[in-house]
């Protein structure tokens, strides 16, 4: 048995990869002659990367300690899609990502947020939990994302081109694994929800 820890870790981590968030936007719009366009990528790209082993460690000390909460697990997924959002912005305003991939992630994101909450007011959320799809999905954008904000060469392979197939894989992975959530939650679309 495991003993269990005195404090909450994993939602401060949570709380830690929210507050990195702006963050990971700001550091790209600070002045050229404070921080150099180069510092600025290896700056964002390495928030990122912080931010987004955070988010290993949290699910890993909530199950080994038995830390696991709803309030938690909702957080937990919201830091996610609020980080990967916020990154898809500053990549489109630096024109590193296109806007249709940018749109099909984040409204892929929007809508099966919207799809969860629905299936859990009628008692069916296990139909729409998280699928191999969508996790493949998670760790394209993730392996993608941080190689589009460094931007530059490294070890003589061009991250921007890299990361560019990268994202559009995890753009095809987002279509994909919301036909799947979406089929799987067909039948309930128009079920009444239990009166309380």
């Amino acid at each position: 048995m495991s003993k269990p820890l005195s404090i909450n870790v994993p939602m401060i981590l949570t709380w830690a990869r929210i507050a990195l968030i702006p963050l990971i936007i700001g550091v790209f719009y600070i002045p050229d002659h404070i921080l150099s366009p180069f510092m600025q990528n290896v700056l964002g790209t390495a928030i990122f990367i912080i931010a987004a082993l955070t988010d290993a460690f949290d699910g890993y000390i909530a199950r080994r300690y038995n830390m696991e909460s709803a309030i938690g697990a909702f957080l937990d997924t919201s830091a996610d899609k609020l980080m990967v959002c916020a990154a898809l912005i500053v990549l489109l305003d630096f024109n590193r990502v296109d806007m249709l991939v940018a749109l099909i992630i984040i409204g892929r994101e929007i809508t099966v947020t919207a799809l969860r909450e629905w299936m859990a007011k009628v008692g069916a959320a296990a139909r729409v939990k998280v699928n191999w799809f969508g996790k493949i999905k998670a760790i394209a954008q993730m392996v993608a994302i941080p190689m589009l904000l460094f931007w530059e060469p490294l070890f003589g392979i061009s991250m921007s081109w890299l990361g560019t197939i990268l994202i559009y894989v995890a753009a095809f992975l987002t279509i994909y694994s919301m036909i799947v959530y979406i089929r799987a939650a067909g039948p309930y679309l128009y079920v009444e929800p239990p009166k309380h």
